[in-house]
């Protein structure tokens, strides 16, 4: 059985974990740049045990070879009032062969910023936790009253 932590939430197992992932495509990437955290949004693929994601030669990519780092994905049901979270932390690698990518490619890893994004970097997790748990009511969080997910795309 998977622990609980406290009346509402609950660990995830690694493969309650992944289950997560493989469902979402978008997270936050966060990485060490200058000795300052940066954190990027990406989109991004689950190849085996890892997660693979496109970017240009920049900050993002620079800040994610140099030391480990942390990608943080998370959803919420508003029918059920449940929210969960992911954390992966790892050391992201250069995908080069071609090969590889053209595999990744099938997985259907493409970038939604316009631009090249044409270097591949595959986090191998060290580190992954997840947790699950119950929201309080909205009324009670003060939901504002406009809600992004419906009025920001219009």
């Amino acid at each position: 059985m998977t622990p609980r932590i406290g009346d509402t939430t609950k660990r995830l197992d690694p493969a309650e974990c992944w289950e997560f992932l493989r469902r979402s495509a978008v997270g936050r990437l966060a990485v060490i740049v200058d000795h300052h955290p940066e954190i990027f949004p990406i989109n991004f693929v689950v190849d085996g045990n890892s997660l693979v994601f496109r970017t240009e030669a920049g900050t993002k990519f620079w800040g994610a070879l140099q030391d480990p780092c942390a990608l943080e994905v998370d959803g919420y049901g508003p029918p059920a009032g449940t929210a969960w979270s992911v954390m992966v932390k790892g050391q992201a690698v250069h995908v080069e062969g071609q090969d590889e990518k053209t595999r990744i490619d099938k997985l259907k890893l493409n970038p939604w910023q316009p631009g090249s994004k044409e270097i591949y970097l595959r986090v191998n997790p060290t580190s992954l936790t997840g947790r699950h748990f119950r929201t309080t009511l909205p009324d009670v969080w003060d939901t504002p009253s406009w809600d992004a997910r419906t009025e920001l795309f219009r």
